[in-house]
């Protein structure tokens, strides 16, 4: 069975598992705590080389990390990865931009807020709200034409930016500015198997 290492409150980890369970996929849940160091040991690190979650093991006891590259594993021959090279492309197009230009700002800004931290960090929270707003402003701008992000339906786009840009108003970002943003995330909501971050997943096991 596949094994996956992720931990509670981490917006990557919730994508694996939210394509696992629409894959219906079943797997077995190694949550992990982050600030008790379980991450920095040798033994996890014989599982990623990076020291960070998530990890999906495979049957085998093979190893895949980072979250794009587990999505993309994961996804290979579904519907939610395109055949055709070019539309194919695209899907990953906006792998890159989730991590270049969203991953860095709204997850730190969301840490600092849910650990209690945010007021000595005042001038960090600025710069990340910079940033974050350049690339929500730019997700906001595509979607003022287009209802997903790849084609004419939901894809594994939608899918992986989707965690981190729901979870933005948690780092305290003012997200009734995008007004398209905000009707896309109702549309990925409604896909079946869509589970909520502390949701368990039907194909689970405990």
């Amino acid at each position: 069975m596949l094994k996956l290492y992720d931990s509670r409150f981490s917006g990557n980890s919730w994508k694996i598992r939210i394509l696992l369970n629409q894959l219906q996929k079943p797997f077995e849940r190694h949550t992990l705590d982050l600030e008790s160091g379980e991450t920095k040991t040798n033994e996890f690190y014989k599982l990623n080389r990076f020291n960070r979650i998530p990890v999906l093991q495979l049957e085998d006891g093979r190893t895949i990390v980072e979250s794009a590259a587990i999505l993309l594993y994961l996804a290979e021959g579904s519907p939610l990865l395109p055949e055709d090279a070019y539309m194919r492309s695209q899907v990953i197009s906006w792998l890159f931009f989730e991590q270049g230009d969203l991953q860095r700002s709204i997850p730190l800004a969301r840490v600092y807020h849910i650990r209690g931290i945010a007021d000595k960090m005042s001038q960090q929270i600025e710069r990340l709200h910079a940033d974050g707003y350049l690339g929500l402003e730019k997700l906001d701008r595509w979607l003022t034409t287009n209802d997903w992000l790849v084609g004419g339906g939901y894809t594994l786009a939608d899918l992986a930016l989707f965690p981190y840009v729901s979870l933005a108003h948690e780092g305290k970002f003012d997200m009734q500015r995008f007004q398209h943003i905000n009707s896309w995330l109702d549309r990925v909501r409604s896909q079946p198997g869509l589970l909520g971050i502390f949701d368990l997943s039907s194909y689970q096991s405990v």
